[in-house]
């Protein structure tokens, strides 16, 4: 095809740019540029013919032609001017060739160098020249991306990528049992959450969880609120039914004990430790063992008033008994040592007023308690999630630690005089098994209290039954089980002579 000179200052323009990008190693290492040159006729039959030229692959142009466009080519600068620029576009559009166009707008981040100073260029000739470097820049930053988009320099793909479009990116509706959370990126993509226990959602794209009521529990789907079922300490429940027959149990020892002690109440070792007392001790510990059915079951008001209230006067009570029974053993081999006075206060009995005073000080404070916050039945809704837990609530905190708190004055007081007297005669060694039995007693309860407290629903619960059936079977062993062991193995030390050459020697050497 002929070529028009008065475009010869263009193909300059071009080629100077060509050999000043390909001199660059920065813009296109390992690339270099080439190019094809085609007239831009300005007659109106004219700007088309050179398009399909190269549509048709550089052959006769043909109606209907097939296209064979060089696979090599980046980019065509669609002429000069306006006018031509206008006549071609549509046509390099619909096929989707890079092109660029007089007027078009450059990229944004596309950074344009200024020629050296020496060099004189036409405005016209300047836009060809800044053509050419805004197709290197775009080759430029698709070579930078090809890692991250896996495309090649001959726009394959040597991987299979996923287009499928993200979950998460408003694409998926969320159904019910989830609720949508935007994400930071973007204020149109969510994720969807799935509600917490105790939350539903009942609608596609829920905001928000509906949180359920006290009474009610979510299901596994997060769809429905479901009532919760009434629960308590049943006897019925493995926990229950294994504290029940453990307090049944020791009940039984205790009253086999008893009958022991009746049976032979007329034998030394009854007579020598109080058999009264002794009496009273198991009798109080029998009733300690059964206080504890009052905590299995449905909670009842009057069971809740009954609770606290029996604990704490039949702990007392036990207790008190100890108490009075260190204060004879005390009395009895102090006597003789601290004159008139402790031979006075043994021969009046006033060893027998220590049960009723002792217990009159817990009938008060049980009293207060009633009076100002008394027990009362209380429903916990979150120690279980899928159940309402019936349980006794104690009203007043600091009375039930009162009641607490002058048990375990008793028990120190108890413990501290009869380790005071625990070196006796062999014959009246119980003040050695009384400090034994009020360490455990002791050691039960401060395990108790910090345990307890950290404590919830039947848990709780099961743990005062454990500490009540614990200590008081502390007691019931430490104290009576030497006696037992003597009364039914050991007859033989059962005896006046027994006794007597027991205290005999000591005697001899005491004078």
């Amino acid at each position: 095809m002929g070529w028009e000179l008065h475009n010869y200052h263009y193909v300059l323009a071009f080629l100077f740019a060509i050999e000043e990008i390909n001199k660059d190693p920065r813009l296109l290492p390992n690339f270099t540029l080439g190019f094809n040159l085609y007239n831009a006729f300005n007659k109106n039959a004219k700007p088309l013919e050179n398009i399909f030229f190269w549509f048709s692959g550089g052959n006769q142009t043909v109606p209907n032609y097939s296209c064979q466009k060089q696979s090599k080519s980046a980019a065509i600068i669609a002429g000069t001017t306006a006018e031509f620029s206008s006549n071609i576009s549509p046509l390099l559009e619909l096929y989707k060739i890079p092109q660029v166009t007089k007027f078009k707008d450059c990229l944004p981040n596309i950074s344009l160098e200024f020629i050296p100073g020496n060099t004189i260029m036409s405005e016209s000739t300047y836009i060809v020249y800044n053509a050419v470097h805004i197709v290197t820049r775009a080759l430029h930053e698709m070579f930078q991306e090809e890692t991250e988009t896996g495309l090649t320099r001959d726009a394959n793909i040597p991987m299979l990528l996923s287009w499928q479009p993200p979950i998460s990116v408003c694409t998926q509706k969320c159904g019910p049992g989830f609720k949508k959370v935007m994400q930071a990126k973007a204020i149109c993509c969510f994720e969807c959450v799935f509600c917490l226990t105790g939350e539903i959602s009942n609608t596609q794209d829920a905001q928000d969880c509906i949180q359920c009521s006290d009474q009610e529990y979510s299901n596994q789907e997060r769809t429905h609120c479901l009532p919760k079922l009434v629960t308590y300490l049943s006897i019925e429940d493995s926990l229950g039914m294994a504290l029940a027959c453990t307090a049944l149990c020791v009940s039984v020892i205790t009253v086999v004990v008893l009958w022991i002690f009746v049976k032979h109440q007329d034998t030394p070792i009854v007579k020598a430790n109080n058999r009264t007392l002794s009496y009273i001790l198991l009798i109080s510990l029998l009733l300690c063992f059964l206080c504890s059915f009052l905590f299995i079951g449905r909670p009842h008001p009057v069971t809740c008033i009954l609770q606290q209230i029996t604990f704490g006067l039949v702990f007392t009570v036990a207790l008190s008994t100890v108490l009075a029974k260190t204060m004879i053993v005390l009395l009895a081999f102090k006597s003789m040592k601290l004159g008139r006075t402790m031979r006075w206060l043994l021969a009046s009995g006033a060893s027998n007023y220590v049960i009723p005073i002792c217990t009159l000080v817990q009938v008060i404070i049980c009293g207060i308690w009633l009076g100002l916050s008394p027990p009362f039945i209380d429903v916990d809704t979150h120690s279980e999630p899928r159940h309402l837990l019936l349980v006794c609530d104690k009203g007043s905190v600091i009375a039930f630690y009162c009641v607490l708190g002058y048990l375990g004055s008793l028990a120190l007081v108890s413990f501290s005089l009869s380790y005071f007297v625990r070196n006796l005669p062999d014959a009246f060694n119980e003040a050695k098994f009384l400090t034994f039995s009020m360490l455990v007693f002791c050691s039960i309860w401060v395990t108790f209290l910090p345990v307890y407290h950290g404590a919830q629903g039947k848990l709780m619960v099961a743990l005062e039954i454990f500490s009540i059936l614990a200590s008081s079977a502390g007691l019931l062993v430490c104290i009576f089980a030497p006696k037992c062991y003597i009364i039914l193995i050991r007859p033989d030390k059962n005896s006046l002579k027994y006794l007597k050459s027991k205290m005999d020697p000591r005697r001899n050497a005491h004078t």
